[in-house]
């Protein structure tokens, strides 16, 4: 919501009324992370209002890039990989402040690939880019629906691009936060060129 402005003389429409309009992002951003609100002392209350149903735009966008080992698909020691990597981001100052966001994905059953956002190089850590563009889908849910949330992914872009293939999700909070804040968001991302 737009706040200390008179949204009608700028923007030409209602504070409210801007509030539904689409957003185009800029290249290499993602909607604003709101990290203000923390009451578990791990996991912020993710607020989903600006993530559903945008396109970004990433052209070389810098990540570090973790693994995690899984049993079919279960995490193992995802808590362990996401400190160590957190770690090494806060150490290094290059978190990516407002523009947090963890692009998740399964290589196999047995290994999870994890993409974090930065703003610098982040020495001790593998390092990646991103190209391309993407679309997002907000879902919430137990973590369990993950398998339906994927196939609504690959159909959403590939309504887009019958090739798309690459979906990553955005899990907004660890289980124990969404237990505590009563809702498990999550943000599907899609490659769709």
């Amino acid at each position: 919501m737009l706040t200390g402005i008179n949204a009608d003389k700028v923007f030409g429409c209602s504070a409210a009324a801007w509030s539904h309009q689409e957003v185009v992002m800029r290249t290499n951003e993602t909607p604003h992370y709101d990290a203000s609100v923390n009451t578990t002392g791990c996991c912020p209350k993710f607020n989903p209002g600006g993530w559903d149903d945008q396109e970004l735009h990433f052209t070389d966008k810098p990540f570090v890039r973790a693994t995690t080992h899984s049993v079919m698909h279960v995490p193992v020691n995802m808590g362990s990989v996401f400190a160590r990597a957190s770690e090494h981001i806060d150490d290094a100052g290059a978190s990516a402040e407002g523009q947090y966001i963890v692009l998740s994905r399964d290589l196999s059953p047995w290994t999870s690939e994890h993409l974090f956002s930065i703003s610098k190089a982040v020495p001790g850590e593998e390092m990646t880019t991103l190209t391309g563009d993407f679309i997002t889908k907000v879902f919430e849910g137990a973590f369990e629906q993950v398998r339906g949330w994927h196939e609504e992914m690959l159909e959403l872009a590939r309504q887009r691009n019958p090739k798309a293939a690459d979906v990553y999700f955005f899990y907004t909070t660890c289980p124990k936060c969404a237990a505590a804040y009563g809702k498990n968001y999550v943000v599907g991302v899609a490659k769709i060129t």
